[in-house]
Parts: C-alpha cells; sequence; structure tokens
C-alpha cells in the first residue's frame, strides 16, 4: 500500500562496516642510537576477513510468509461485506448515471432534478465508504505487519549469522539504492522458509477453483524477484 505496510528502516543486520579516516602525517621514527639494533619490523596488518553482503525483502517476506498470507487472506474475508456494499453503491452510481444520460432529455425539470439528487447522494455515499474502508483495511494490515516484522527480523538474525553473513540490508527500503545484486544475494526466499519452518504455520489453502492463486494479497508488495536482477517493483495502492 503506498500505506500499505510501514517501511521498518532496518538497515543493518549483524555488523556494521565502519572506516576511520587519518589526517596528519605520522612523524618519523627516532634514529636508532649508533651501534644499536634495528628495531624488528612490525608486522603488516592482517587482511580483513571477506565480507559476505545480503538484501531482504522483510516487506515481501512477511507478506508471503505462511503466517503473513494467512492473516492477510482473513482480513480479505473479513472485508467481503463492506466490498460488497460499494460495489453495489457502485453500480448504483452506474445505473443513475446510464438513466440520466438515456432518459434526461425526455424528463421533466424536477424530475431530472431528483435524479440528480439521487446520484449526487450515491456518488458520497460511495466515496466515504470507499474511504472508510482503506483506511480500516490499512490500520489491520499495520496491526498483522507489526506483529509478524519483530518475529521474522529473528529468523533474518540467526540466518545471517549461521551463514556467515557480515551486512544484511532491507531493499525493501532501498528500492532506490539497490540497483542491481549478483545471484545469491537476495535471500528473501530463503528467510521466508526458514521462518515458515519455524512458525509451524502452514501454507494456506488455494481457493476453490484455483481463483486468485498465486496472487500477492492486497495492499502487499509483490514476491521478492530471483536475485540477479533489478529489485521487485514498489508495492501498488491498495484497492
Amino acid at each position: 500500500m503506498t500505506s500499505n505496510f510501514s517501511r521498518i528502516a532496518i538497515a543493518v543486520l549483524g555488523l556494521s562496516l565502519a572506516s576511520v579516516a587519518q589526517t596528519g602525517a605520522a612523524p618519523a621514527p627516532a634514529a636508532p642510537a649508533q651501534g644499536a639494533a634495528a628495531p624488528a619490523a612490525a608486522p603488516a596488518a592482517a587482511a580483513p576477513a571477506t565480507s559476505k553482503v545480503g538484501i531482504v525483502n522483510i516487506q515481501g517476506a512477511v507478506a508471503n510468509s505462511n503466517e503473513g498470507r494467512r492473516d492477510l487472506e482473513a482480513l480479505d474475508k473479513k472485508m467481503e461485506p463492506r466490498v460488497k456494499q460499494l460495489q453495489g453503491l457502485q453500480g448504483e452510481v452506474e445505473n443513475l448515471s446510464k438513466q440520466l444520460n438515456t432518459q434526461g432529455d425526455k424528463l421533466n425539470a424536477d424530475a431530472r432534478a431528483g435524479l440528480e439528487r439521487q446520484i449526487a447522494d450515491r456518488t458520497k455515499q460511495f466515496q466515504r465508504g470507499r474511504e472508510d474502508y482503506q483506511n480500516e483495511v490499512q490500520a489491520l494490515e499495520q496491526e498483522i505487519f507489526q506483529r509478524i516484522a519483530p518475529k521474522l527480523l529473528q529468523t533474518v538474525d540467526g540466518y545471517a549469522k549461521a551463514n556467515g553473513y557480515t551486512l544484511i540490508l532491507d531493499w525493501g527500503v532501498l528500492q532506490n539504492g539497490v540497483i542491481w545484486a549478483v545471484q545469491g544475494t537476495d535471500i528473501t526466499p530463503q528467510v521466508i522458509a526458514a521462518y515458515n519452518q519455524a512458525s509451524g504455520v502452514p501454507a494456506p489453502a488455494a481457493p476453490a477453483g484455483g481463483a486468485g492463486a498465486g496472487a500477492a494479497p492486497r495492499g502487499t508488495p509483490a514476491p521478492a524477484r530471483p536475485a540477479g536482477g533489478t529489485p521487485a517493483p514498489k508495492p501498488g495502492t491498495p484497492r
């Protein structure tokens, strides 16, 4: 959702890489006393260990985990009566508008004005109802994200430590910064699989007849694309 899951700026998990710039020249060492042995050379600094960087889409992982899918589908089910009500109002507006377009020139002034008032009233009801619906859905989606995200971040922490990562970036937040990633850098699918196993929540059953199967939950980011290309597009606006 443009107001979909609020983006938590988790830029770094595990070790952060820092560099300290040193300014000024070091003083020259004092010359050894005559006849004194030259001091032994200092051992060379050890080369830093190879860094291992990964990216993960926290929003996408929450939305596409078994738990997230289950709860978002339950939310869709809960809101179905509201959706049908809005669809009914929208249908009334369309029918009244067609009636005005086809019969308007045959109606007297009072009848035409009455029909126009009905259209205006139904349109206002629809717009208010849609706004209330969107606000409620966004608030409930936020609750789902805030409940699942901390647990999923524990999975990211464990996965990163177990696999030797030094830096994990949330490219759901940093989409404008992550423009390309080498194959295997995106660990979102692995994190989802690890979280599903840890949570013990089974995958939601596919809808009867396969309708809607494989579709991303409403108001959530699209599933992560395979690494090696560009990140997944930004989430769309909820219906």
